[in-house]
């Protein structure tokens, strides 16, 4: 008796095939995959040899055009009649072109290659021309890519940009853009992947409708075009970011935005106190996984989700996100092998020192960085590594 069949699904995740199944779904993405036996594969193989073989012989016959050279006058018409009428055979190359399958999709075309030990996705939106634009979230992502290259190693073709800047369409802060680049970060994601993702814009919370949220609150991105095509929320975000993620693999997102706090529905929050101390607060109703598939998440937040973060000219002289600049200086100035335990409070303190200059805009004074996690662990002895 013939045994199951382990296949792999294009977004990386293995999948068991019953004997004699024609197709499996995958529970992840939804893809098909089609599947072959052996003889399928020889009988594919036979007939295309066949028809090449078929397609010589005819080649090697003299063409018929040379046989109506002494016809009568009025066959002769033959010879003008439209172009698409006289039919040539293509070179075997091309035949074998047209009968061997065509390749698999591409999530994304025009885009770099989903599989770089490291890559990454910024989105910046200003939301020009809105009675509700923002200053400096476009700076922010370039600066978060001229970190990411300078500081942390990431090839500058690994990085994926989506601002109201880029002159290609589909690297728009769309919401289908949006989607379709979160989708690309973790496609085919494998062991000791750095995936990153950025995020500088609006926040927003909205009536949560499956009951997976305490607050009664879905927190969401929110898009260039959500007037009329909605918001990206947490539940989309976790599923397409969080749940891919196998053994090995690491995410890590820096969300500057307001509500932000549990926008990637992460089932663990550190709760941190001035004085360093902390404790882990479970998030969640409890009724839906919101873990990854063995890998690891880690989202920091600008606040809490009842809470708005903002923008100051404080650091650099020009509108800059807060916790987009405080986490790029922590990470500079906590020295090599930082602990997230260090990043936070550096970070806290950035805030702080921001606040206190009175120069914060659009924000709640009480608002502090949030580390929210796909796990517990010891976050002043486990190691920051991009």
């Amino acid at each position: 008796m013939s045994s199951q069949r382990e296949v792999r699904c294009r977004c990386g995740r293995w999948m068991w095939a019953q004997p004699g199944v024609g197709a499996v779904q995958c529970s992840t993405c939804h893809t098909v995959t089609q599947l072959h036996s052996l003889v399928d594969v020889l009988r594919g193989a036979h007939r295309m040899i066949y028809g090449i073989q078929q397609l010589r012989r005819q080649q090697q016959q003299p063409p018929q055009m040379m046989m109506v050279q002494r016809s009568p006058p009025q066959m002769m018409v033959a010879q003008r009649s439209p172009p698409q009428m006289m039919v040539q055979m293509p070179p075997p190359q091309m035949m074998m072109a047209q009968l061997s399958p065509p390749p698999p999709p591409r999530l994304l075309d025009a885009l770099p290659s989903p599989f770089g030990k490291k890559r990454a996705v910024l989105c910046g939106v200003n939301y020009r021309g809105k009675s509700y634009s923002l200053k400096g979230c476009i700076s922010d992502a370039k600066s978060m890519r001229c970190f990411l290259v300078q500081q942390m190693g990431f090839p500058v073709e690994s990085i994926l940009m989506l601002t109201e800047d880029e002159a290609c369409p589909k690297k728009i802060p769309t919401k289908r853009n949006m989607r379709k680049a979160m989708k690309w970060l973790v496609e085919g994601n494998r062991a000791r992947d750095s995936l990153f993702f950025h995020y500088s814009g609006h926040g927003a919370q909205q009536k949560d409708y499956d009951g997976d949220e305490v607050d009664g609150q879905d927190e969401a991105l929110v898009p260039l075009d959500h007037e009329t095509e909605g918001k990206i929320i947490d539940d989309e975000i976790n599923e397409i970011l969080v749940r891919p993620l196998v053994h090995g693999a690491k995410l890590h997102a820096v969300i500057d935005a307001c509500n932000s706090g549990t926008v990637f529905d992460l089932p663990l929050v550190c709760r941190m106190e001035r004085n360093g101390s902390y404790d882990w607060e479970h998030q969640g109703s409890g009724r839906f996984y919101k873990g990854t598939d063995g890998g690891g998440a880690f989202c920091f937040s600008a606040c809490d989700d009842d809470e708005a973060s903002g923008y100051t000219p404080v650091f650099t002289g020009k509108n800059a996100g807060a916790m987009t600049y405080s986490f790029i200086n922590a990470v500079k100035t906590a020295g090599p092998a930082p602990t997230y335990g260090q990043l936070l409070n550096l970070m806290c303190s950035s805030i702080r020192e921001a606040q206190a200059r009175l120069t914060y805009t659009d924000s709640d004074e009480s608002s502090e960085p949030l580390l929210s996690s796909s796990e517990k662990f010891y976050i002043y002895k486990t190691k920051f590594v991009l």
